[in-house]
């Protein structure tokens, strides 16, 4: 075994030591397709006003500029589907925010990962990202071999589904690079088109992220949601899980073994009033280690009074 294989043994080891379910390494290059298809979305205004997805736009389809010299990019995926349900009463949270912020989960992971690497490996550099920086991570999970993406924009695993969250790591450590995932298993299916709310979900695998009920309920910061989507949004009142849960894909989704996503109890047993009654200290109580912080207080009920009113 040389340096090369040793290397990349430690890598995928120790990921799954971390708890990580699954692990790919790519070939740290510029992601030329992907540049023309990120520029088209852009252009078409699909990013609503997240203005932050047209910033760093030359960071995005290359590693090198995020991690000068980088050689290699490791995906790491952790599941989040969660062991229960919401209170069948209750408006509805997305899945992925019934836990800790996995911001914050796998921020932590991921620099001990690093850490644990320079240890073992000697003098290496990388960096790792989470969701918030200009990352591709849907491309590079499908150039590392984990699955493809679905016409609902999300990386779908075969073995499992796509509970998934994405993180990557950059480094300039040169290691054995898995085989792309070439195949799409969606086929002739459009459950996830044809069940999205707001059809914010068009062909060719194009998710238009303005009209998106995760855009309405966390990122658009207006106070007022548009008229035109009132009675749209299926009592999702931060995120929405649609086009994963109709996606035959999920119905292999095993319960995450990770502990930090432990669903906060309020937000399983709360009920539509409990959530009206909720004050902004008992909310900041509840949820300081949520992503459902990020719409903060008068975020929630905006989306109540919209959803309820």
């Amino acid at each position: 075994m040389n340096h090369k294989n040793q290397h990349t043994k430690l890598v995928k080891d120790a990921a799954y030591s971390f708890g990580f379910d699954f692990c790919g390494i790519a070939a740290a290059q510029k992601l030329d397709d992907d540049a023309r298809r990120l520029e088209q979305w852009l252009n078409k205004g699909m990013q609503g006003s997240m203005k932050y997805m047209e910033n760093h736009f030359d960071l995005r389809i290359d590693p090198q500029k995020l991690v000068p010299g980088a050689k290699s990019v490791i995906t790491l995926m952790i599941n989040y589907f969660p062991s229960q349900n919401q209170n069948s009463e209750s408006p509805k949270i997305s899945k992925y925010a019934y836990g800790k912020d996995y911001h914050d989960v796998i921020k932590d992971k991921l620099k001990i990962f690093l850490q644990t690497l320079q240890q073992q490996i000697g003098e290496i550099h990388g960096r790792g990202f989470v969701d918030s920086a200009p990352v591709l991570e849907r491309s590079w999970a499908q150039k590392s071999g984990l699955g493809w993406v679905g016409k609902n924009g999300n990386l779908i695993t075969k073995q499992s589904g796509s509970f998934y969250f994405i993180a990557t790591l950059i480094t300039d450590i040169e290691l054995d690079y898995d085989d792309p995932f070439v195949k799409d298993y969606c086929g002739t299916c459009t459950k996830c088109i044809d069940a999205c709310p707001t059809e914010a979900i068009l062909p060719g695998k194009i998710v238009d992220g303005s009209k998106c009920i995760s855009y309405f309920t966390i990122e658009l910061k207006e106070m007022m949601i548009p008229d035109e989507v009132k009675g749209k949004f299926d009592d999702w009142m931060f995120g929405c899980d649609t086009c994963q849960d109709v996606c035959p894909w999920n119905r292999f989704s095993k319960e995450t073994n990770e502990l930090e996503f432990t669903p906060v109890n309020e937000l399983l047993h709360f009920n539509l009033q409990n959530w009206q009654e909720l004050t902004e200290e008992s909310f900041k109580k509840i949820f300081k280690d949520s992503p459902v912080r990020r719409s903060k207080f008068a975020g929630i009920k905006r989306n109540l009074k919209f959803l309820f009113s």
